[in-house]
C-alpha cells in the first residue's frame, strides 16, 4: 500500500531524549493534596489555569498519516466524524485550562467521574469502563537532565476510531517510540486499531521506567564506593535514592495491577488480538517492579554497609588517638617523677640521679627507648602501620 503523508508544518513534540526544561517538580508526597473538598459533588474539576494546553493531533490509517498541531479540539472533530476508517490520536499536553476539557468531555461523551480522574491529579492508576469508552489512569516516570526523577500522570481514553491522552506536564513524554512507529508506517501499528494503539501508549509508559531504573542502578554502584569508605553526605544521596525507589513503587505496583485486570477481566473495547500483547506488558510490569524490590533491598544494604564503613573509621580514629596517648604516658610518668624536686641532703633515696652528672640525658634517654619499644610493640602486634600478625 502506499502511504500519504500530511504533517502540515506539523513538528513533533518534545521527545524525553531531548527535554528543553522540565519543570521542578516537589518530591512525591503521600497525600493527595488536589482533591476536591468534602462534600463536593461528583465530576467536580479542579483546574484554574487560564493558559491553553498543547494538543497534537495525529489520524491515521493503513493508507495515509496527517499529524499537526491543533489550536482547540473543535478542529479535531472532522477527523472524529469523517467517512475514513481511520484512528484519530488528540494528545492533550498540559491540564488547568477547564473550558478545553469540559469541551473534550463533550465531544468524546466522556462520564463526569472520568473527567474528574483524567484532570484532578495525582490519581491512583487505575482502569475504568464506561460505555463506549475506556480510561486508563497511568503515571510516567522519567529523569531530567540533572537525574532527579519526574513522575507526572497521564490519562488514555479511547473508543471506537479514537484514542485521547491527557498529559499533566507539557515539556515531555516517553510516548515519542509510538509516534514514531506510526510514521514509518508498521502494518500491526496503522491496523491494529484504536485499542492496539492505547496498548502501545500504555507498553510505552511501563518501558519508560527501565532507563530511570538503569540511572538508578548506576547511581548505587557509585555510591557503593562511598559507602565503604564511610565517605561523609553518603547517607543523604542513599536517603534521596531510597525515596526514588518509593516512589516508583508506589507508581509501578498499582499499574501492574491495570494490566493484571486488562487480562483477567477483559473489556468490551480491547479486541481478543491486543490482549495477546497485553500479556507482554504485564510481564514488563512484573520485571520492573522486581528490579525496585531489588533496587530497594541493595540500598538498604549500603545504608548498613555506610554505617559500618563509618564505625570502622571512628574505631581507626580511636585507635590511633589511644595508640598516641599510651604513647606519651610513659613520658609524663617520668617527667611526673623528676619534677618531684626531692632533696637529697636528707637522705641517699630521696632520688639521687638528681645528683648524677649526665642524669638530664639519661632520663631523655630513657623516654625515647620506651617511646620506641611501645612502637615497637604496636607494629609487630599490628596495631599501627599496615603489618598483620600471622595467624
Amino acid at each position: 500500500m502506499s502511504s500519504v503523508q500530511d504533517t502540515h508544518d506539523a513538528q513533533p513534540p518534545p521527545s524525553s531524549k531531548n527535554l528543553p526544561s522540565v519543570r521542578k517538580r516537589p518530591r512525591p508526597s503521600l497525600i493527595l493534596s488536589n482533591e476536591p473538598t468534602p462534600g463536593a459533588p461528583p465530576g467536580t474539576l479542579l483546574v484554574e489555569d487560564p493558559n491553553k494546553p498543547k494538543i497534537y493531533l495525529i489520524d491515521y490509517c493503513q493508507e495515509h498519516i496527517v499529524e499537526k498541531w491543533i489550536d482547540s479540539v473543535d478542529e479535531a472533530v472532522p477527523y472524529l466524524t469523517d467517512d475514513r476508517p481511520s484512528v484519530t490520536w488528540i494528545d492533550v499536553q498540559g491540564i488547568g485550562h477547564k473550558p478545553t476539557f469540559e469541551r473534550l468531555g463533550e465531544i468524546f461523551g466522556i462520564h463526569p467521574l472520568a473527567l474528574e480522574d483524567v484532570v484532578n491529579v495525582p490519581q491512583r492508576p487505575k482502569s475504568d469502563v464506561y460505555p463506549g469508552q475506556q480510561v486508563l489512569i497511568c503515571r510516567m516516570a522519567q529523569s531530567d537532565k540533572k537525574g532527579a526523577l519526574v513522575t507526572e500522570q497521564i490519562a488514555i481514553v479511547f473508543g471506537k476510531g479514537f484514542v485521547l491522552t491527557v498529559q499533566e506536564e507539557p515539556s515531555s513524554d516517553v510516548l515519542e517510540p509510538v509516534r514514531e512507529r506510526i510514521r514509518k508506517g508498521r502494518q500491526l501499528m496503522r491496523t491494529g486499531g484504536a485499542d492496539y494503539l492505547a496498548y502501545a501508549l500504555f507498553d510505552a509508559i511501563i518501558d519508560g521506567f527501565y532507563p530511570v531504573l538503569e540511572k538508578l542502578g548506576d547511581k548505587l554502584d557509585e555510591i557503593e564506593l562511598d559507602a565503604l569508605s564511610g565517605k561523609d553526605g553518603t547517607a543523604r544521596q542513599i536517603h534521596d535514592v531510597k525515596r526514588d525507589l518509593l516512589a516508583l513503587r508506589r507508581t509501578i505496583w498499582p499499574q501492574r495491577e491495570v494490566a493484571n485486570s486488562l487480562l483477567r477481566d477483559g473489556s468490551p473495547h480491547i479486541q481478543e488480538h491486543t490482549r495477546l500483547y497485553l500479556r507482554d506488558t504485564y510481564d514488563h510490569a512484573v520485571q520492573v517492579m522486581d528490579m525496585v524490590e531489588t533496587f530497594r533491598e541493595i540500598a538498604s544494604g549500603l545504608m548498613d554497609l555506610h554505617l559500618s564503613g563509618v564505625s570502622n573509621r571512628m574505631n581507626e580514629i580511636m585507635k590511633v588517638l589511644t595508640i598516641i596517648s599510651t604513647i606519651f604516658l610513659p613520658l609524663t610518668f617520668i617527667a611526673g617523677v623528676y619534677g618531684m624536686n626531692f632533696d637529697t641532703d636528707v637522705s641517699p633515696y630521696n632520688m639521687p640521679e638528681l645528683k648524677w652528672r649526665y642524669g638530664y640525658p639519661a632520663s631523655i634517654g630513657f623516654m625515647l627507648f620506651s617511646v620506641a619499644g611501645l612502637f615497637v610493640f604496636y607494629w609487630r602486634k599490628g596495631w599501627i602501620g599496615n603489618r598483620r600478625r600471622e595467624p
